[in-house]
């Protein structure tokens, strides 16, 4: 196992993992406190880390749509989830943030005149089909209502995949992390006091998921992502990312002893089988040119769009 994939493998372990995390986080804090302190953790990891890892300070006319970044796939994402999870299993959590590429295709088609296809329309129709089967699976209200809130985390999740992209092709999907969770975590400051107040009672093992969340899954997780990404083709970091979920049902299941139901399984198999069909490509006919390697993928990485470092990550 090279260099490149053992960091992809550790991506998804780590966002993975952050799924059961937010449940033991939330045994001691609530949402809004949760939010701030693991953007809060994770913006200091980043920014004592930046000047080795070669983050660059960014141009003055992209600070609007690095706000809109942070605001979307960092405040708003953490909120939604972490709501959400107080009341969903950490597994079946997973299940609902995997939709996020279907509304990634929704926006580009409204926004960008992209063609969606009949396949990509059929895509996207059995995967929101999956979720709502599981949010009508819980059997009551409440149940329902988190399953809904956490696929709006999967919608501003995809809001920050399309407004990442034009950042992309100045900065490194790293560097594009580190400014989203920085602006991310100036928005999230009025939760602060809440934050504080959390902190006060909360027992030692939700202070540890607070810890494990900012350092591991939010900082590391995205040091390993950019360099997964940097060596590899697009087709292949993000198709990694499709064992997201069920790695988060499997540590959900050590962790904390969930065991999902029948009617959860199978929506989130149904979900992602329909993410699955919205990610696969034509195959094209071979070219005269050289084979596309890994090397060149890290060549063109900071230059071609890239898949936002957030797809999928808890």
């Amino acid at each position: 196992m090279n260099k490149a994939t053992f960091a992809l493998g550790g991506t998804v372990v780590l966002w993975a993992s952050a799924f059961p995390a937010i449940r033991a986080g939330l045994d001691g804090y609530g949402a809004l406190g949760l939010s701030f302190l693991r953007l809060a953790v994770a913006s200091a990891a980043l920014l004592a880390a930046a000047p080795f890892l070669g983050v660059r300070r960014p141009r003055a006319k992209d600070l609007p749509l690095i706000a809109v970044c942070g605001l979307t796939g960092m405040t708003a994402y953490q909120l939604l989830l972490n709501w959400g999870e107080v009341r969903v299993p950490a597994g079946t959590a997973s299940l609902l943030v995997a939709t996020a590429p279907v509304f990634s295709a929704v926006l580009a088609a409204v926004f960008l005149g992209e063609r969606l296809g009949l396949r990509k329309i059929a895509g996207s129709a059995v995967a929101l089909g999956g979720s709502a089967l599981i949010a009508l699976s819980g059997g009551d209200v409440g149940y329902s209502t988190a399953a809904w809130a956490l696929l709006a985390a999967a919608l501003v999740q995809a809001t920050y995949h399309f407004c990442s992209k034009p950042l992309l092709r100045k900065y490194s999907g790293l560097e594009v992390a580190c400014y989203a969770m920085w602006t991310g975590t100036l928005f999230s400051l009025p939760l602060a006091p809440a934050a504080l107040h959390d902190l006060a009672s909360a027992p030692p093992a939700a202070d540890a998921a607070v810890l494990f969340l900012g350092l591991l899954p939010s900082a590391l997780g995205f040091v390993l992502w950019g360099y997964g990404v940097a060596r590899n083709t697009v087709t292949t970091a993000t198709a990694a990312l499709y064992l997201v979920p069920v790695v988060a049902l499997a540590v959900a299941y050590v962790w904390l002893g969930e065991v999902p139901s029948a009617a959860e399984l199978a929506g989130g198999a149904v979900s992602i089988g329909g993410v699955a069909l919205i990610g696969l490509r034509r195959s094209r006919p071979k070219s005269v040119k050289a084979p596309f390697t890994a090397s060149d993928a890290g060549k063109e990485s900071l230059t071609a769009p890239q898949p936002g470092p957030g797809r999928g990550a808890p």
